[in-house]
């Protein structure tokens, strides 16, 4: 009788398969609330080794670390209007505290621009005061009606970046410094996802901001995910708190400002990007475990051979996991590691300590080799790059064979339903953007005909990049 899949495969029903790897890989369970979700060790180490990578780059451009409360005065979301209508509809309200009501009902942050800029009007004094560069890493509350974990969750994880400048152009610079120098090369260099740059409609833009960068990438299904945006805000925000400096001439100015963020929406992200019908497949640059050494029976000598093989690794530089849990079968446990995406396996048993070799299973390339074991530190570095290198490579080419060149809203229409297309703006504009939505599929962002970001909406030569999205 043939094996049941461990996992749904992903070409019957994708959602499935998603959800199947996410609780089979133990990286999340649902919460109690709906919406929520409870973030399990192996899915928060991929966060935290995220966090720390992005922590590491946003600092390299001069921007510093604080905290801003969680519970901000529903007043001060009034204060910009297109901001609080944009975010009217996922605003969780409390309006009792300590038994009592509360004299002003609070909102939990559904972002920090309205008390960031509360204090940024005090702090911001001359021009001697800028720019401003302050970043929070934090938890965010959108009330969200089709919850989807990692995805779209009532509550995330994020890191939200929030800046004032002297001048337009210093704060247009910064904003593209953190799409391209920031979130473009986390996501290329550490994450292996290939994306697209560019800009959002005004329709898809966020509220209270002239114009949103973003970075768009295609899922194993074809739909596009948005993985991380920064935002021009110009100087609504400083208009609504009064954010002035006094100039280098003495003449009272409004600021300029940025704000840009990258969630756990990226542990989803990784999931649909490089997952297979096996499971999760992780970028070694990432993992937080590189490689896990099994023992594959319960002999002595093999329990000894494969903890000195795992110092002998982590001495190496590789990140490493001894797993000599011989009291669990062992293709349960490979099972588990595949599924989890380790990168790469080194299996030892009673036969490859007589022949002096391991058993080396790649998890991102496939397949099984005896290797010799003396050799396996030396060769993995060489290897883990290897794979590196074939999830950007697999992810850019599944992008640009899916993505087709069209004319037509109809033929942007049938293209979107197995992955993307591409319609010149001029041919499509605002009209046919709104005709798309009513079936389901958006403008995922603008770029130039060299794949570059356009200086504006109405640039020529300007493209469409049309996508169902989650």
């Amino acid at each position: 009788m043939a094996k049941a899949p461990v996992l749904t495969p992903q070409a019957e029903d994708f959602p499935r398969w998603y959800q199947d790897l996410i609780n089979k890989a133990e990286l999340a369970d649902n919460g109690p609330v709906r919406g929520t979700m409870v973030i399990r060790p192996y899915g928060y180490a991929l966060w935290e080794r995220m966090q720390a990578g992005m922590d590491a780059r946003i600092k390299a451009t001069g921007t510093q670390n604080a905290y801003f409360p969680l519970l901000i005065p529903q007043s001060y979301l009034t204060k910009e209007a297109d901001h609080v209508e944009g975010f009217a509809p996922e605003l969780a309200v409390v309006t009792h505290g300590g038994g009592k009501e509360l004299e002003e009902p609070v909102v939990v942050r559904p972002t920090s621009e309205t008390i960031v800029n509360e204090y940024f009007s005090k702090w911001v004094q001359s021009y001697r005061d800028l720019p401003l560069l302050i970043n929070q890493w934090a938890n965010v509350v959108r009330w969200e009606m089709r919850p989807r974990v990692f995805l779209r969750t009532t509550e995330f994880l994020w890191q939200e970046g929030h800046t004032a400048h002297a001048t337009f152009e210093d704060a247009r610079d910064f904003a593209a410094r953190i799409h391209r120098d920031v979130y473009g090369e986390f996501m290329e260099n550490v994450l292996a996802m290939d994306f697209v740059p560019g800009r959002k409609t005004a329709r898809e833009r966020f509220a209270g901001a002239i114009n949103t960068l973003t970075l768009e990438g295609m899922m194993g299904d074809g739909k596009a995910l948005q993985l991380g945006t920064s935002h021009e805000l110009g100087q609504n925000f400083a208009r609504a708190f009064d954010i002035q400096y006094v100039s280098k001439d003495s003449v009272q100015e409004y600021v300029w400002q940025t704000s840009w963020g990258f969630t756990t929406r990226m542990i989803g992200a990784l999931v649909m990007m490089h997952g297979d019908d096996s499971g999760l497949r992780v970028p070694p640059r990432l993992a937080a475990v590189q490689a896990v050494v099994l023992a594959i029976k319960g002999d002595d000598a093999v329990i000894a051979k494969v903890r000195e093989t795992g110092e002998r690794l982590r001495a190496a530089g590789i990140r490493v996991q001894v797993d000599d849990r011989t009291d669990v079968p062992f293709g349960r446990r490979a099972v588990d590691w595949e599924l989890k995406g380790v990168p790469v396996r080194i299996e030892i048993g009673p036969r490859d300590l007589e022949n002096g070799t391991a058993m080396l299973a790649r998890r991102i390339r496939g397949g099984k080799e005896p290797v010799p074991l003396d050799a396996v530190a030396g060769m993995l570095p060489a290897l883990l790059e290897e794979d590196q290198a074939l999830l950007l490579t697999q992810s850019r080419e599944r992008r640009e064979s899916r993505t087709a060149d069209v004319r037509t809203i109809e033929e942007a229409v049938e293209a979107a339903a197995t992955g993307w297309a591409r319609i010149p703006w001029a041919k499509l504009g605002p009209e046919g953007e709104a005709a798309l939505a009513e079936q389901g599929v958006s403008v995922r962002c603008l770029v130039a005909e060299d794949g570059s970001v356009p200086e504006s909406d109405d640039a020529p030569g300007t493209v469409a990049v049309v996508a169902r999205a989650y």
